[in-house]
C-alpha cells in the first residue's frame, strides 16, 4: 500500500518538474506560435503530455528508492504547501487565468497586452514559480523520494532559473522598457515573502 501511495507524490514531481520544459516548447517560438489560426494549445497540450510520459518513463525505476521515510517531515511540507496553494490563489485573482495559463500571451489579438506589477508582482516577478517550487519541495521532503530530491534541485538551478531567463528575453521583447526597468526595481523571486505575506497583502488591497 506505501509503494503505490509514493506513485503520488513520484507524479507529482515529475508534472512540476516538467513545466520549464513544457515553457521551452513555448517562448522561444510564441511568434510562431502567434500566427496559429486555431489555439496553439491544441498543438502545446499532447507535446506537454509527451514530456510527462518520456520523464515519468526515465524516473520509473527510482519511484519508490526513498532517503527516508518518517512521518514528522509532512509538518515542514503543509507549511509550503500552505504558501504554495494561498500564493496560486491569489495569482489567479490579481494576474487572471488567462495570463496564467499563457493564452493571453500566444493569442494578443484576443486578449489585452498589460504588464501586472501590482500585488504579488509588486515584489517579485515570478510569483507563480515560487508556488510551483515550494508544493514542489512540500511533496519532496514529505515524501523522501530520492528521485523528487534530484528533479527538486535541477529545477531550482538548472530549469526554472533558464526558463525565466527566456521568458524574460520575450517579455522585453513584448514590453520593451516597461519590463527593463520592472526588472530593475524588483526581483525575480522574493524569498522574504514567505516570512512577509500579511504586509504583503495589506498593501495590495
Amino acid at each position: 500500500m506505501e509503494a503505490k501511495l509514493l506513485l503520488i507524490p513520484w507524479l507529482v514531481g515529475v508534472g512540476y518538474s516538467s513545466i520549464p520544459l513544457f515553457w521551452f516548447a513555448i517562448h522561444p517560438f510564441a511568434g510562431r506560435w502567434r500566427k496559429m489560426k486555431r489555439s496553439p494549445y491544441m498543438a502545446l497540450l499532447p507535446i506537454w503530455t509527451i514530456i510527462i510520459i518520456l520523464e515519468a518513463f526515465i524516473t520509473w525505476p527510482w519511484s519508490g528508492l526513498r532517503l527516508y521515510s518518517t512521518p514528522w517531515m509532512w509538518a515542514p511540507a503543509v507549511v509550503l504547501f500552505a504558501f504554495g496553494s494561498r500564493t496560486y490563489a491569489r495569482i489567479f485573482s490579481e494576474f487572471g487565468g488567462h495570463k496564467l495559463s499563457g493564452e493571453a500571451e500566444l493569442r494578443p489579438d484576443e486578449h489585452a497586452q498589460e504588464l501586472v506589477t501590482t500585488g504579488l508582482h509588486a515584489d517579485m516577478r515570478h510569483p507563480i514559480y515560487l508556488a510551483h517550487l515550494a508544493n514542489f519541495a512540500a511533496w519532496t521532503l514529505g515524501s523522501g523520494l530520492t528521485i523528487n530530491f534530484i528533479l527538486l534541485a535541477l529545477s531550482l538551478l538548472v530549469t526554472f532559473p533558464l526558463m525565466i531567463a527566456i521568458e524574460e528575453r520575450e517579455l522585453v521583447a513584448r514590453f520593451g522598457d516597461s519590463y527593463r526597468q520592472y526588472k530593475t526595481r524588483v526581483p525575480a523571486i522574493a524569498l522574504t515573502s514567505l516570512f512577509s505575506w500579511p504586509q504583503t497583502e495589506r498593501r495590495a488591497q
